[in-house]
This record gives C-alpha cells, sequence and structure tokens, in this order.
C-alpha cells in the first residue's frame, strides 16, 4: 500500500504544511503588526491544507472573501466610526457581497470586525490581507505539489463559493 494512503502520515503531511504556511504568514505580516489581524488567516489555514478541494478554499474565494471583506471593514469604519452598529453593518455587507460574488471563504467573515476593532487604515489591505492571504495560497500550492499523488491548490482557480444559489436553509421545491 502507497504511503500516502495512510491516514497518519496524510494528516501529518497536512500539518507541516498548514505550519509552514502559518509561520510564512506570521513572519511576513506578523508583529510588530499583531498577530489579531492575521486570525482569519487561521481557519483559512484549515481550508488550504485540510479542505483543500472545497470551493470555499478556492482562490476566487480565498482572494475575493478575504479582500472584499477587509474592504467593507475598512470603508464602515472609516465612514462611520466603531459603534456597534457598524459592526453589525459591515458583517452584514460582507455576507451579502461574498453570496452574491460567490466568494464565500467562512474565515474571512471576520475580517470586516478584525478591521473596525483594530481601527484599520486602507493599507491594511495590502498588510497584513493580501500579503498574509497570499503567502499562505503560495505555500499551499508549492506544499501540494512536492508530495505524490496529493491534490493540487487550487483544485479550480474560479470556481464559485457557493456553487449555487440556494444559500443557507432555504430549499428548491
Amino acid at each position: 500500500m502507497p504511503i500516502h494512503r495512510h491516514p497518519a502520515i496524510r494528516l501529518l503531511w497536512c500539518v507541516v504544511g498548514a505550519t509552514a504556511g502559518i509561520m510564512l504568514a506570521l513572519i511576513l505580516v506578523g508583529p510588530p503588526l499583531t498577530p489579531f489581524l492575521l486570525a482569519s488567516l487561521g481557519g483559512t489555514t484549515v481550508f488550504l491544507f485540510g479542505l483543500t478541494r472545497a470551493p470555499a478554499a478556492q482562490p476566487r474565494a480565498l482572494f475575493g472573501g478575504h479582500v472584499g471583506g477587509a474592504f467593507i471593514g475598512i470603508a464602515c469604519y472609516q465612514a462611520f466610526g466603531d459603534a456597534l452598529w457598524v459592526y453589525a453593518l459591515a458583517q452584514v455587507i460582507t455576507l451579502c457581497f461574498m453570496l452574491l460574488t460567490k466568494t464565500v471563504h467562512p474565515p474571512a467573515g471576520a475580517n470586516p470586525m478584525l478591521m473596525i476593532y483594530a481601527h484599520a487604515s486602507w493599507s491594511a489591505l495590502w498588510q497584513p490581507v493580501l500579503i498574509g492571504v497570499t503567502s499562505l495560497a503560495v505555500v499551499a500550492y508549492f506544499w501540494s505539489r512536492i508530495y505524490p499523488d496529493l491534490c493540487h491548490y487550487p483544485v479550480a482557480w474560479l470556481e464559485r463559493s457557493p456553487p449555487h444559489t440556494f444559500w443557507g436553509g432555504w430549499q428548491d421545491k
């Protein structure tokens, strides 16, 4: 039996790749900026290294969700401050944005709240968001190609997330 068929080996491979990815993100954009702004990248690491085939892990959702959610959070903070209703507004706008553009990446749903809490400026779109997400994606891309017979990331560059418009608990009848 090939070594990649052993669950323990596959898990170890995912863990080492995830460690390399998040460490690179922390090194590139971590302290002194604060790891708190990278909290959503923790969830992204789970998708890229553990759920590689999921539509939410593909680049369209990965980049669209993170950049879109951060943009909305920064815009709401810049326009309205950091009142509780602004957090709620930014979160709802981000949900609508991700569903309508089919760029749902659940970890990126934290970005609007993180940006408001941090009183982030527009430069946060570049660092930590874009640099952090790109570093994880680059590691996932190369990591998935090192080991033979491993699913290559990305599986589908422009795959929509969700793939259809039947969101949430709605049923098509």
